[in-house]
C-alpha cells in the first residue's frame, strides 16, 4: 500500500461540516492499495498568467486529480468518459484528452463553454 499525504485542506473537502478555510484546516492522508503512482502536470491555461499545477494519483481502480478552483484545492475523482479522462468534484468537471484539459461548471449546462481550456506545459518548473 502507498500513502499519499496532502497539505492542508478545508474540512468541507472531505465531507465534514462546511468551515471557512481560514478558520480550520486539517491534513488528509489517503492509503491506496497496490502500485500507486503520483505525478504532477503543469498546464498553461487561457487568460492565466501562472501555470496550473495538477496532481494526479493513480491506484487502479482509483484515479484522483487535485487542482485549485478559485484558489482552493479540490479533489476530483474519475468517472465514465466517451474519450479522454473525466474527473468530477462537486459541480466541476476536469476533462483531459491527451495534452489538452478543460474545466467545466456542470450548473452551466452540458453544452456550456469551459471555464478555462489548458495545454500541458511540463517544461515549467
Amino acid at each position: 500500500m502507498r500513502r499519499f499525504m496532502f497539505g492542508t485542506f478545508a474540512m468541507a473537502i472531505i465531507g465534514a461540516a462546511p468551515v471557512a478555510a481560514a478558520e480550520t484546516s486539517m491534513q488528509l492522508v489517503i492509503t491506496l492499495p497496490g502500485n500507486a503512482e503520483r505525478h504532477v502536470v503543469h498546464y498553461k491555461c487561457e487568460d492565466a498568467d501562472e501555470p496550473l499545477q495538477v496532481e494526479y494519483l493513480n491506484a487502479n481502480p482509483d484515479y484522483l486529480a487535485i487542482l485549485p478552483v478559485d484558489g482552493v484545492k479540490q479533489i476530483f475523482v474519475t468517472t465514465i468518459a466517451a474519450s479522454g479522462v473525466r474527473y468530477i468534484s462537486g459541480k466541476y468537471v476536469w476533462w483531459t484528452k491527451g495534452a489538452e484539459a478543460s474545466l467545466f461548471d456542470l450548473t452551466e449546462g452540458l453544452d456550456a463553454e469551459p471555464l478555462t481550456s489548458c495545454l500541458e506545459a511540463n517544461d515549467i518548473p
